[in-house]
């Protein structure tokens, strides 16, 4: 996992409080290619469209 990665899981679970088993379900679909965590997690309804943003913007600034 880089530095990037790192901070990204930091981030959902400091300051989204993304429990642990959505983050791994997230972390799982990522591996098998289908497509990027925060996007997996939104499609799977586990974050809003407002965190998704959110994640975005957070990422940008990482």
């Amino acid at each position: 996992m880089n530095v990037t990665n790192s901070r990204l899981i930091r981030f959902l679970q400091e300051e989204l409080a993304l429990p642990a088993d959505s983050l791994a379900i997230a972390q799982r679909s990522a591996e098998q290619d289908r497509g990027p965590v925060p996007m997996i997690l939104w499609q799977y309804g586990l974050i809003t469209l407002e965190e998704l943003d959110r994640i975005y913007d957070s990422i940008e600034e990482m």
